[in-house]
C-alpha cells in the first residue's frame, strides 16, 4: 500500500535540506520483560507510516520472534538466513500493514543468544546499505541487559526505555540506564510508561526513575518523559487475532496516545552525537548532508 509524504515529513526534508530526511534509528527496549514493548514497536511504526514515513521495524529479541505473529505474518526467512548467508535482508523482509516492513527473528534459535562480532558486523552492514529507502526504524530489543541488547542499544541512535509501576519494572530500567551510561557512555535516554489507568500514575514512574537516576548517575543523564500507553482490554483483543490494535481497534483508548507518542517522538530531535560506539545506517545519522545516503 502506497502512503502519500505528510506535509510533516515534506517540512522535516525541506528544513534538513537533504534528497531524504534524516534518519531515525531508535531502539524500544526494557529491563523487565512482559511490560508490552513489542506492541509499541508495531502500534508507533504503524502511526508514523500513517504519516507517510517508510518504516523498517527489526524484532532484535533474537531467538524469540514476536513482531511477525503481532502483524498476522508468516516468516519464510528471518534474521537468521540473513547472518548464515543464505538470504540477502532484502530476501527476509515482509511488507506488512500500511507499508511497514518488517525484519522477523527466528523461533527456538540458541545460537543468536549471543551473536559473535562477525555476525554483528554483517548485520551492521547489511542494514546501513539498506538505509536510502527509510524514515525511521525501531530495534525491538530483548529484555534484560545481556550482550545482544546492549550491543543493538549502542547501534541505535536513540533510545526508548518502556516501564510500567512494577518496582521490579522500574528497578530493572534504571539498571539498563546505568550500565550504558557508566560503562559505554550512553547520555540520552526517552522513558514511555505502558499499561497504567491514569497519566498521574505515569508521571510517578517517571519522577522516581529520574530522581534515582540523577541521584546515583548525576545530572548529565538526560530522560525525557514520552508519554504513557493506558490499559486497553482491546490491545490482547488484537493479539488474539495477530493484528495491531491501531489497525483493528480504531476507536480503542490506547489509539490516541500510540498517535500522540508517535507523532511527539517524529518532532522530537535526536540529542547527542554519533561518537563513541557503531553506529547502524551511520551514512544517514549525521548532521551533515553529505552523510545522506544516494
Amino acid at each position: 500500500m502506497h502512503v502519500e509524504p505528510t506535509r510533516v515529513s515534506q517540512e522535516l526534508t525541506a528544513a534538513a535540506g537533504w534528497g531524504s530526511p534524516p534518519l531515525r534509528v531508535i531502539a524500544v527496549t526494557s529491563g523487565k520483560g512482559g511490560v508490552g514493548k513489542s506492541n509499541i514497536v508495531v502500534n508507533l511504526g504503524l502511526a508514523l507510516a500513517r504519516q507517510g514515513l517508510k518504516v523498517l521495524l527489526i524484532d532484535a529479541d533474537l531467538g524469540l520472534a514476536n513482531l511477525d505473529i503481532l502483524l498476522g505474518l508468516t516468516a519464510r526467512f528471518t534474521i537468521d538466513d540473513v547472518l548464515s548467508l543464505k538470504q540477502p535482508l532484502s530476501g527476509a523482509i515482509l511488507a506488512g500493514p500500511e507499508g511497514v516492513m518488517v525484519l522477523p527473528a527466528a523461533s527456538g534459535i540458541a545460537d543468536l543468544a549471543e551473536l559473535d562480532d562477525s555476525r554483528k558486523l554483517l548485520l551492521l552492514n547489511e542494514l546501513d546499505h539498506y538505509a536510502a529507502s527509510l524514515d525511521v526504524v525501531f530495534i525491538d530489543t530483548g529484555a534484560g541487559i545481556s550482550r545482544n541488547v546492549i550491543f543493538f542499544n549502542l547501534a541505535s541512535k536513540e533510545r526508548i526505555l518502556v516501564a510500567n509501576n512494577q518496582p521490579t519494572s522500574i528497578t530493572d530500567a534504571y539498571a539498563m540506564i546505568k550500565v550504558l551510561a557508566t560503562q559505554h557512555g550512553e547520555r540520552h535516554f526517552k522513558l514511555l510508561v505502558n499499561g497504567l489507568t491514569r497519566p498521574q500514575e505515569a508521571e510517578v514512574v517517571y519522577r522516581t526513575l529520574l530522581t534515582v537516576t540523577e541521584r546515583f548517575l548525576g545530572h548529565e543523564i538526560h530522560l525525557e518523559y514520552l508519554g504513557f500507553i493506558p490499559h486497553d482490554d482491546s490491545i490482547p483483543k488484537a493479539d488474539m487475532r495477530k493484528q495491531p490494535v491501531l489497525a483493528l481497534y480504531p476507536q480503542a483508548p490506547a489509539i490516541q496516545s500510540f498517535t500522540r507518542i508517535a507523532e511527539r517522538l517524529w518532532q522530537m530531535p535526536p540529542r547527542g552525537g554519533i561518537e563513541g560506539s557503531i553506529k547502524f545506517f551511520w551514512r544517514r545519522l549525521g548532521p551533515n548532508p553529505g552523510h545522506a545516503a544516494r
